[in-house]
């Protein structure tokens, strides 16, 4: 039978990864503003200009999710509903654009019929 000083090394050793692993990790992962220190001027340039889009980009992202779950249903599920909804008013949008201009076109077909009598 193991004596009380196993049990103690196991107890140490166990304690020494749960807490130094994610120690150590933290220790040595880098910063935001060190990996962007590290970019070329030119990428730097450039993520500073999409800054202010990307942000936009993520606070409209999390004002949805906001949305989504304020319903019973999971999340996903919301998502994938709204989804189809955008879809299917873009594909009206689209037959009316196009009903739109074919009006615009049959329009001008008998203007130009009626003009040249």
């Amino acid at each position: 039978m193991p004596g009380v000083g196993t049990y103690v090394k196991a107890l140490s050793a166990g304690a020494a990864l749960c807490i130094g692993g994610p120690a150590l990790v933290w220790y040595v992962s880098p910063t935001e503003e060190e990996i962007f220190k590290k970019y070329s001027p030119e990428l730097q340039k450039k993520s500073l200009e999409n800054r202010e889009q990307r942000q936009q980009e993520f606070d409209d992202f999390v004002t949805q999710l906001k949305e989504y779950s304020k319903s019973d249903k999971p999340i996903w599920t919301v998502q994938k509903e709204m989804e189809l909804k955008q879809a299917e008013l873009r594909a009206t949008r689209l037959r009316e654009d196009q009903a739109a201009l074919q009006a615009e076109a049959e329009r001008r077909k008998a203007e130009v019929r009626s003009s040249t009598k």
